[in-house]
């Protein structure tokens, strides 16, 4: 499930689809610590998760505001200069999810590939393997997104674009509160 919801999320235009399989992708994590007795790294995983996870659904949902409603990364590209809050915030959320050095989904997912690499239970080899693959894939798929919704050139609908504008605070101001734990709740296992 790790490594296949991925590749399902490789494929996705929609950015809440994308997003979606990546939630569907972090539960195989989490189901595959169970299966070796990792019971605290899949809790552990559920709690950074619920942070970086909570702030990319919210991130995507700014985006999609901004563009009247539309959800194909696609139709989107550029918007780093019109968003800058919300790009910051999804960079934070993508590294967070991808296991990046120092954010919270590296210590959680790190955990998680330690215990199943640790496993002598028949088929953690495999499981291994999986999980691995599945960093590379979570960070194909998070990049994809994150690089056609905020760089290069400009796919925007014309009427989007006249009204194009950061979010309201009570979109920026949640989004702000969590990124802060997608960065530092990782510590805590530390």
């Amino acid at each position: 499930t790790a490594l296949f919801m991925g590749f399902l999320g490789i494929v996705q235009n929609d950015i809440k689809r994308v997003i979606a399989y990546s939630t569907l992708s972090q539960l195989g994590y989490m189901t595959v610590a169970l299966g070796v007795s990792a019971y605290g790294a899949g809790i552990f995983h559920l709690m950074t998760h619920a942070f970086f996870k909570a702030l990319l659904f919210l991130a995507a949902g700014s985006v999609i505001i901004a563009l009247h409603h539309e959800q194909d990364i696609r139709k989107m590209g550029g918007l780093r200069k019109y968003m800058p809050v919300t790009y910051i915030c999804m960079l934070i959320g993508s590294l967070a999810l991808m296991g990046f050095p120092g954010f919270s989904g590296f210590f959680s997912k790190e955990a998680i590939i330690e215990a199943v690499g640790e496993s002598h239970i028949a088929g953690a080899g495999f499981a291994y393997l999986c999980v691995l693959a599945g960093v590379f894939v979570t960070a194909l798929y998070s990049f994809r997104m994150f690089f056609l919704v905020f760089h290069g050139e400009e796919r925007i609908d014309p009427h989007a674009k006249a009204h194009l504008h950061e979010s309201p605070a009570v979109v920026i101001v949640p989004l702000i509160l969590l990124a802060i734990p997608a960065v530092v709740a990782g510590y805590l296992a530390v």
